[in-house]
């Protein structure tokens, strides 16, 4: 499978619920590389790397928590970065 890079826009309600450690947690697991923040209009912006597959299972993922409510994504594609490694989330 091919590597890909996104930024990825969410929107809803994604701040103050635990999002971005979520989102850090299954993107581990999912052997993803990239970071996650909160941007000051209420969303998150991250950007992600791996197999197109399990950036698209991130997103499904996070979408099924009970406190976490993505009413919408931003999906943009990036140049892969080789030397990537590990996701953090930025503050």
């Amino acid at each position: 499978m091919a590597i890909v890079r996104k930024e990825i826009i969410f929107h809803g309600r994604v701040q103050g619920v635990g999002f971005r450690f979520r989102a850090c947690n299954i993107a581990r697991d999912l052997r993803l590389t990239g970071w996650c923040q909160n941007e000051y209009d209420g969303t998150v912006k991250a950007q992600v790397q791996g197999e197109e597959e399990n950036v698209y299972r991130l997103i499904k993922e996070l979408n099924n928590s009970s406190y976490i409510v993505i009413d919408d994504v931003d999906i943009k594609n990036l140049e892969v970065d080789y030397h990537d490694s590990g996701f953090d989330v930025k503050y």
